[in-house]
């Protein structure tokens, strides 16, 4: 398969973040900033409280582990210096909690978050249906709280969520995406009749309305079931009716479980998968195979840095790939969101000079960042997600994602 020729000449939205607000993304672990920081900076016993409710066991741990380990190692960094808010710096007290990817779980451990540890701000929910119940006790507490998921309903209708922010991209964005991704393919690649199988509840309800809408009505589409049980009927429904590609919108494990069953099936076209499917359980095993040569649309923080990078938020983002790669061995770029969210909630406090939850909601409200995973550009009617410039084509080359726009 031909890649796709998307690059393109243009001043983005993301270009002048990357200009503009790189001092923003290190002010909250860089030097003292006398305008934010009247009297002297000292440090003191006092905290930056922040509750993080992960899925570090369950369907979302392969998404869930990786960003733990993105949030221990930002953490570290921020606390080498401390976060200056008013005349203190700061440390931050991280509360980590495996919601085993069960709603209920997450639900609960806000409450205790915020009723018992007295948290500042909370971050977490990578599944959609977590950060739909934490959301709500974290709106109804008034504590600011940084999702992870993805789904536009997560930070909508905005009268009902003014605690609430998200940080993956819109289902909306990684929809147009894939459009200029099949446009631009050459033409005997193009696909023109596609098929689309989509995760269950809010993720995947967010997804397949977004993928209509940039699309047409006239896709071959079937949900999966619920994750851990066969999805082979679901896969079969679309494969059936023979499209040239298909659309997999489903997050790790279920990506990979879906592209073996449609192999299997005797489907031999393209995949296309959104940023949920972007994690080594999908190359592994038996999915290696069936994968192989599949796009994804996901943040260019996929691939990494280059040494030839100059802005503080590039500086930045190198920093962060060295300590995961001394750590771990090996960088996975699978957008650390968890690095971003408390960076963002460190920023607020900065800009704030006050840990309180008002405040630090209402300067949330406001920043404007490139950060680890890509560029954020919050405003009181918007509160998510990634700019849809952060957004790149990547391919399945020698069981990699390698980036081809």
């Amino acid at each position: 398969m031909s890649k796709p020729a998307l690059s393109r000449v243009q001043l983005s939205r993301r270009g002048l973040l990357v200009a503009t607000a790189g001092t923003l993304f290190t002010a909250a672990c860089g030097a003292d900033d006398e305008r934010d920081s009247p009297g002297p900076t000292t440090r003191g016993s006092e905290e930056l409280i922040i509750g993080a409710s992960l899925e570090l066991t369950g369907p979302g741990s392969a998404h869930g582990v990786l960003q733990e380990r993105a949030l221990r190692i930002t953490v570290d960094t921020l606390n080498e210096e401390g976060v200056p808010v008013g005349n203190l710096r700061r440390r931050i007290k991280m509360i980590y909690r495996d919601n085993g990817s069960r709603p209920e779980t997450a639900a609960q451990q806000a409450t205790e978050l915020i009723q018992k540890e007295n948290v500042h701000a909370m971050l977490g929910g990578i599944l959609a249906e977590t950060s739909l119940a934490m959301l709500n006790v974290a709106q109804k507490e008034q504590v600011p709280f940084i999702s992870l998921g993805s789904a536009d309903g997560i930070v909508t209708p905005l009268t009902a969520r003014t605690y609430i922010y998200k940080l993956q991209p819109n289902a909306e964005d990684v929809a147009r995406a894939m459009v200029d991704l099949r446009n631009n393919l050459p033409e005997k690649d193009r696909p023109t009749k596609l098929g689309v199988i989509y995760a269950d509840g809010a993720y995947g309800a967010a997804g397949i309305a977004a993928l209509r809408r940039a699309f047409g009505n006239n896709l071959i589409e079937s949900q999966l079931p619920n994750t851990g049980n066969n999805v082979t009927s679901a896969v079969r429904k679309v494969t059936n009716e023979r499209p040239d590609a298909i659309i997999i919108w489903a997050q790790a494990p279920d990506s990979g479980a879906a592209a073996q069953a449609a192999r299997d099936s005797s489907f031999e076209g393209m995949f296309i998968f959104d940023p949920g499917a972007v994690a080594d359980d999908t190359l592994a095993g038996d999915n290696e195979i069936a994968v192989r040569g599949a796009y994804a649309i996901h943040p260019a923080s996929l691939a990494g840095t280059s040494l030839t990078d100059t802005t503080m938020a590039d500086l930045d983002r190198r920093d962060f790939i060295y300590r995961y790669i001394q750590k771990h061995g090996a960088f996975r770029g699978f957008a650390p969101y968890t690095s971003d969210a408390v960076r963002l909630i460190a920023n607020a406090a900065r800009l704030g000079r006050s840990v309180d939850r008002g405040r630090i909601r209402v300067y949330l409200e406001n920043l404007i960042t490139e950060g680890i995973a890509g560029s954020y550009d919050f405003q009181p009617i918007k509160h998510g997600g990634m700019t849809a410039d952060s957004l790149a084509v990547f391919q399945v080359v020698e069981n990699a994602w390698i980036r081809v726009s």
